[in-house]
This record gives C-alpha cells, structure tokens and sequence, in this order.
C-alpha cells in the first residue's frame, strides 16, 4: 500500500504521485502528508519563553513573539558563549512514540530556528550586522559554535525513524536578501552544505524553511543539496519564472501567500494561486508540496484556512515533465 509518506517521496523525487502532498502545519496534523517534531528547543521552559541557547521570547499575541535581549552584548562575549548539551533527557525522548503515531506520514525533526536565525537571536540582529562589518571573526566564531551544535545534532538524528531534517532560517525581505550574496557564500554558504551533506549521509533529506525574497540564492540551495525548499511568501516571486528556472530541480513547498491571498482573498482568488503553483511548479512530474498554516493571529478566517486546504486538495495534480 502506498502510505502518504511514500507520496511525499515520490513528490521529492519527482516520480509521479498519485497528488501534491500537503503539509498542514499546526492544525489537522492528523490529516497532513508531513508532520514535524522539535529536536532542537527554542520554546521552553516555564512559560515556553526560553530557549536552550538562553534567548528568551517577549509575545504580544499568539505569534512566536521576539527576543527580549540578545544574550552576545558585545563581540567579545562570542568566545564565552555556552553551547546547549547535546543529550539532554529530553532531546529525543518523544521521538520513538512520534513515530509510530505518524508510521504513514513523512517525519521532519525540526531544528526550530537555526543558523543565521538563532545567530542574530543570540547576538541581536542590529548587533551581528555591525559585527559582519567591525568583527568578521567574531561572526565566523559564531557560525561555528551554531551550526556546529546542530551538525551534532543531525548526527544524533540517525537512525530514529525521521525522514528529512528541517531547518528554519529567515534570509529574505520582501525585496531582496539581508546581506549580498557574496558574503552569504562566503559565511554561509559552505556550512549548509557541510549541515546537509551530513543529513545526506545519515539517509535524511533537507527541508527548508525561509521567508522572504531570496532569489539570488536558489541556485546556491539547490547546489548544496537541497531538498525541499519552503518559500513562504510566493506572491514576492514571478511563479512562472520561478518554474522555468528551478522547476524539475527541487521539490518547492509553497502555501497560499501568508500576506495576502490567504488572509484577504476570496476563495476564488486562493484557488486561482493554487492553480498557478500546481501548473507551473508540479509540471515535473512532482515537484511542489502545498503549504497550508492557520494563522487567525494575522487575520486569517476560517473559511479562508478551509478554502486553501480544499484548493490544494482539488487542484493537486501533477502533470508529466513534458506536458
């Protein structure tokens, strides 16, 4: 029998599922075709303000909230910086249960934030841009001590049933990357290809996550090895352009844009972006999961979160590479 983690494959590999897989974020988690587990905290503690870097979250609402302060207040503190214990009790404590509940689904082990994400919670954003200016070896030090905790803990990974590793690193605005792509293949760049070869190695895929406009940087994503690559806003990018240069290249995982369709639209407008993903990033025989996040706190109605559901449940069919 074919399980819905097998069409998630399929979709990766673009060998023709029988549909476009969904991944239905944080509600009908029972219903989706992905579901994810944390293997790296950065919502703890008490009050699940705190994270195992010891950044803690101010919230206003229910979103993720923000940093209250950077715990680097200086570039110097960079050499003093505590790194989390890799095995803690309860670092994969829930794993094996997780996986026998979803034993049909396709299984990430989220790092949560990571990378130049946690990096800027740690040292403030304003405060990293100025040391990649002032101190690049501060920042090169940094990006040792982040990414090499979580290569420790990809390594760890191996072997608990999880099919890909999902990263969560924010590089874009809504015009263009936070920093040129020449200090970005410079800084980054080969420590995401040393983080996913070694997800590779251990028989895992790479799923990232990044907001924003970023595409400078796809040819990069897609040479080191990425496998699934969620850009969540695809109302920044020209999606017929988007499937000329990368489709067939990369499975892309796309929603109904947060900003605009899925909160303002009508159902015939969310159908309508649906329609285009599917038609220009799902003609390669696979290539494109849907998206789909509640997200009440930034306007989103019900019906709204059924439509886009419902959209990609009625439209999701791929079409041979050479139609």
């Amino acid at each position: 029998m074919t399980t819905r983690r097998d069409q998630v494959y399929r979709a990766v590999a673009r060998t023709g599922p029988d549909y476009v897989p969904i991944y239905l974020f944080n509600k009908d988690q029972e219903q989706s075709d992905i579901v994810a587990i944390g293997v790296q905290h950065h919502f703890m503690g008490p009050k699940a303000d705190t994270s195992e870097w010891g950044f803690r979250w101010e919230r206003l609402d229910e979103t993720m909230g923000q940093p209250v302060a950077p715990v680097l207040t200086s570039s110097e503190d960079v050499a003093s910086l505590k790194v989390p214990d890799l095995a803690p009790d309860w670092r994969f404590a829930e794993v094996p249960a997780f996986v026998e509940r979803h034993a049909d689904q396709y299984r990430l082990g989220s790092l949560g934030l990571s990378g130049f994400t946690s990096m800027s919670c740690l040292r403030g954003f304003d405060g990293l841009m100025e040391d990649m200016a002032l101190c690049p070896a501060a920042v090169e030090a940094l990006a040792d001590a982040v990414f090499g905790f979580e290569e420790q803990i990809i390594v760890a990974m191996a072997g608990r049933g999880l099919d890909a590793v999902a990263f969560g690193d924010d590089w874009g605005t809504q015009q263009g990357l936070i920093i040129s792509p020449a200090s970005w293949r410079r800084i980054y760049k080969p420590r995401y290809a040393a983080q996913f070869a070694l997800a590779h190695q251990h028989g895992m895929q790479v799923y990232f996550h990044c907001c924003g406009k970023i595409d400078p940087i796809i040819p990069d994503m897609i040479e080191i090895g990425v496998d699934l690559l969620n850009l969540s806003q695809p109302n920044l990018y020209d999606i017929a352009e988007l499937g000329r240069r990368y489709g067939g290249q990369v499975c892309f995982v796309c929603p109904v844009s947060y900003q605009t369709t899925s909160i303002l639209g009508t159902p015939d407008e969310i159908r309508e972006d649906v329609r285009l993903l599917v038609e220009h990033l799902g003609r390669f025989n696979g290539g494109l999961v849907g998206y789909v996040e509640e997200y009440h706190t930034i306007g989103m109605s019900d019906a709204n979160y059924e439509a886009c559901v419902e959209a990609f449940r009625t439209l999701g069919r791929y079409r041979p590479a050479d139609s």
